[in-house]
């Protein structure tokens, strides 16, 4: 059964436009989890903005060929369906078992779901329609474009519902951020401690980078020793001033 796709606060989804993914994984490998950036995902086209949205996820299993068919674009359980079925400002996520011949969505999928106000579409897969997709402005993360058709190499079963999708596990609702350095995931149920160690992990290491251009040696810098932790704590005090 499909779970119900949740809203995420607009300020929740500010705060994390602030946090890059490499810092995201940073702090989620000090909570003990290190599988939490999917494989696959590189930017379609350069210059996206860091995107922040609640996983809607879809799932393609192995092609068979009674059931990948043109004609199962109209049936019930179908991409079309699933795309209906989105929420503004989510992330579609796609688990298409890193197949790189078949491509998921096309041009006219892709407008649809921006006409939706879908926020991007993140998949292990690729997609087709290359120029079309492009000019729908939706941002897409893939491992690249194929011209044959979904049903060439996958069967879609259905959204909202877990999957894998570049070797990682998505739950829906989980919290996907995505930049230039791809797709992490933020499990749902962690997202209130996450925000509150990234928000201050960025902050720290932008004080370091800092340190840093004045000359100060990484040696007790990165990671700070006691002597610039207190530093760092001084000028984080001055700086509420």
């Amino acid at each position: 059964m499909a779970v119900e796709s949740l809203p995420l606060d607009p300020s929740i989804v500010e705060k994390l436009k602030g946090v890059t993914t490499a810092t995201l994984t940073t702090v989620l490998l000090k909570k003990g989890l290190r599988n939490v950036w999917i494989r696959g995902t590189r930017p379609l086209a350069p210059g996206y903005p860091r995107l922040v949205g609640r996983a809607f996820t879809l799932r393609f299993v192995p092609q068979r060929e009674d059931l990948a068919t043109p004609a199962s674009w109209g049936n019930p359980i179908s991409t079309r369906a699933a795309i209906e079925a989105m929420p503004a400002g989510c992330i579609a996520v796609a688990g298409a078992m890193r197949i790189t011949d078949a491509g998921i969505f096309g041009d006219i999928l892709c407008a649809r779901m921006r006409k939706r106000e879908v926020a991007g579409l993140v998949t292990d897969g690729v997609i087709r329609d290359i120029a079309g997709v492009l000019g729908t402005q939706l941002p897409v993360w893939c491992q690249g474009t194929a011209a044959p058709s979904s049903v060439t190499g996958l069967t879609f079963v259905g959204w909202q519902e877990p999957i894998d999708c570049g070797g990682v596990a998505v739950f829906p609702n989980d919290v996907i951020v995505v930049d230039q350095d791809g797709a992490v995931l933020i499990p749902a149920a962690l997202l209130d401690d996450v925000i509150a160690e990234s928000v201050e992990q960025e902050r720290l290491e932008g004080w370091i980078m800092g340190q840093v251009e004045q000359g100060v040696p990484l040696p007790g810098l990165y990671p700070p020793n006691d002597e610039n932790k207190a530093k760092y704590q001084a000028w984080k005090a001055s700086q509420k001033g």
